[in-house]
């Protein structure tokens, strides 16, 4: 067996312990009471990032946060959920026609078939574009892997209840 492919074989069990996603898949924000949203893979992405049509920041005991309002279903301006979050970071972002836009950053879970982890989202209005979240880079690392020519590889997002 040639070095390369001691190196390789060696490196395969972790691969394998990582949740394998296609270019998109429904996700859920259990923390910003969104049970269901599709979500973009985008791996030229380094930060994942949320559509919102209204954000409203504001500062309580010192603490910037900022209340926002979502349209989970494309193609659907009825159907609304309205969020509240800590404001973790503000960072100027540009999009992949190369437009630099100032955006507030959230920190909140996020949910994929049955694993749920961390992440920081931006938040922007994505009303031109097919998709109302992108998955970045960043919060892929180390967890997942993609599959580019697979659609909804983890499944629906399994909500836990609390007992």
């Amino acid at each position: 067996m040639k070095q390369t492919d001691k190196a390789r074989t060696t490196a395969e069990p972790e691969h394998d312990q990582r949740t394998c996603l296609g270019w998109r898949e429904w996700v859920a924000l259990p923390e910003l009471d969104i049970p269901r949203i599709k979500a973009k893979v985008d791996t030229g992405a380094r930060t994942s990032c949320l559509h919102t049509y209204r954000t409203e920041p504001y500062t309580v005991d010192g603490e910037r946060r900022v209340r926002f309002w979502v349209h989970p279903e494309q193609h659907n301006l009825h159907a609304s959920v309205e969020c509240d979050a800590a404001v973790i970071d503000e960072r100027t972002v540009t999009d992949s026609g190369g437009h630099q836009e100032l955006r507030l950053v959230i920190a909140t879970t996020l949910l994929i078939g049955q694993h749920t982890w961390p992440v920081e989202m931006t938040l922007t209005n994505r009303d031109s574009m097919r998709f109302r979240m992108l998955i970045g880079r960043t919060a892929m690392a180390g967890r997942c892997v993609v599959s580019p020519e697979s659609s909804y590889l983890a499944g629906e997002p399994v909500l836990r209840n609390e007992s």
